[in-house]
């Protein structure tokens, strides 16, 4: 399972979240496991239940304020009871300052107050936006994925196979390179998976004979892409004499990646074959699918009708013969 230290978010600079501690920095080390957030409002009230300890909790003006206006006592029974739960942090927005039993009650279980000076709703869609990226499920594949006509194609298959050669006569052609050798995968809600390319690798491709090159200073931006949702899986395999190969494109097959099936097509790979043609083509093919339209399965109804018209033709023809 994904996690996420309080103190890697504390640290976060690129998003925006501009959080500072205030106390608990015996608990920076907790770790946070949820891409969701809570607002504690009725738990500062005694009401426990529904409460969720992997979840952030988030601390607006109201929370503050009604905290604030408790009997002190009430206040540091239901803080108390609150902080047992074992949170990994609360966080208050809107630069204000908690009360002090608060502060006291969070630096006894060492749990960290983080502040932020923005809006609680800002707040919340950018930290929820944030842990939804950094915490849902994620894994590596070794393969090349390339943005066809739109479609997210990942090629996948042995080293030597051809991968990174045909990704490259895609880039010729006008598409756009994702990521070469190592594709960053994570899952995005609801069941969708998005690749990228890792921090040392991004936009470079390797060539056997040529190299190591930087497709975006070769062919500039237009070539490239930051990430992309993964649409199809082409698994490239040495041409085999004999081998049972796919002829009509009614096995439908998957390719599955944190526990998400993504359809499958194997493709033959032998001299003569223009491999290039024949993604752009699938990626085309993959575009109707998901318009509702599947060239191999009308091909069969067809056929089927045909067949039952011809055996209906034929029966007639049998029956009337044994009449007269």
């Amino acid at each position: 399972m994904a996690q996420l230290s309080v103190r890697e978010l504390l640290e976060e600079q690129d998003t925006g979240l501009d959080l500072e501690i205030l106390s608990g920095t015996a608990g920076l080390e907790k770790t946070i496991e949820s891409h969701r957030i809570q607002k504690p409002g009725l738990a500062l009230a005694g009401h426990l239940s529904y409460l969720h300890p992997t979840r952030l909790q988030i601390l607006g003006s109201t929370e503050l304020s009604y905290l604030e206006g408790l009997d002190p006592y009430v206040a540091a029974e239901n803080v108390e009871r609150l902080c047992k739960l074992g949170f990994s942090c609360f966080i208050v927005t809107k630069g204000q300052t908690p009360p002090p039993v608060l502060i006291e009650k969070t630096s006894k279980y060492d749990i960290p107050i983080l502040r932020t000076q923005m809006q609680s709703s800002a707040f919340i869609s950018l930290i929820s936006k944030f842990l939804e990226e950094r915490l849902l499920p994620a894994t590596t594949v070794h393969g090349v994925l390339v943005d066809v006509f739109g479609v997210g194609v990942l090629l996948i298959g042995k080293s030597g196979i051809g991968k990174s050669e045909c990704a490259l006569d895609l880039v010729l052609r006008g598409h756009r390179l994702v990521a070469d050798d190592v594709v960053k995968v994570r899952t995005k809600l609801p069941a969708v998976l998005f690749g990228e390319g890792s921090d040392l690798l991004h936009y470079h491709m390797e060539i056997r004979g040529l190299g190591i090159i930087n497709i975006k200073h070769l062919f500039g931006v237009s070539a490239i892409r930051e990430r992309k949702k993964i649409d199809v899986t082409i698994e490239l395999l040495k041409w085999e004499d004999g081998a049972n190969y796919d002829r009509l494109g009614l096995d439908e097959q998957h390719y599955e990646l944190l526990g998400i099936k993504i359809p499958l097509l194997k493709i033959p790979v032998c001299p003569g074959r223009n491999i290039s043609s024949i993604l752009e083509v699938a990626a085309r093919n993959q575009l109707l699918k998901e318009m509702g339209y599947n060239s191999a399965r009308e091909f069969q109804d067809r056929l089927e009708k045909r067949m039952a018209e011809v055996a209906r033709l034929r029966s007639h023809v049998i029956i009337g013969d044994d009449l007269e």
